[in-house]
């Protein structure tokens, strides 16, 4: 079988998993002190979707920790499909959150300057908690392809 990075139990796979952990729980923190984010499905919808992401990053990095300290083997096709499945679900959320996040910020912003006539909301808090979750969609995007790329090379 061939080592490919970002295969489950390595250590680049963990620091990926690491990543993604720090970049959703700071995106979380941003959007959770922002004063008045619940008023907003996206941001709220976001903020589930990066909390989910966060727990199921979590679960793999002590998975992934395991793996490196015992030197076991975590390649078989069905551990590998059910990684690659969660992870493209968590892709999918979270861009989905991003997405409409990024959206009402537009609105917010460009379109009806809500930013400028309240300035008791927190826009910036807002945009960078969206910006974060981005970065969270990309890193488990890769993690994502990586695994996919370990499970074509099975067979």
């Amino acid at each position: 079988m061939k080592l490919i990075v970002g295969s489950p139990g390595t250590w680049s796979i963990m620091a990926l998993r690491v990543s993604q952990c720090v970049f959703a729980a700071a995106s979380v923190c941003a959007m959770v002190t922002a004063f008045g984010y619940s008023n907003y499905t996206a941001f709220a919808y976001m903020s589930t979707a990066l909390l989910l992401q966060f727990i199921w990053g979590l679960g793999l990095t002590c998975v992934d920790i395991f793996c490196i300290r015992n030197k076991k083997d975590l390649h078989s096709p069905f551990i590998v499909t059910a990684i690659v499945i969660g992870d493209s679900i968590m892709t999918i959320l979270v861009f989905g959150g991003a997405s409409a996040s990024a959206s009402v910020m537009v609105l917010f912003t460009r379109d009806m300057h809500i930013c400028r006539v309240y300035w008791r909301l927190a826009c910036s808090q807002f945009a960078l908690s969206t910006v974060l979750a981005f970065i969270v969609c990309s890193l488990d995007a890769a993690s994502s392809f990586s695994g996919f790329w370990l499970l074509v090379s099975f067979f």
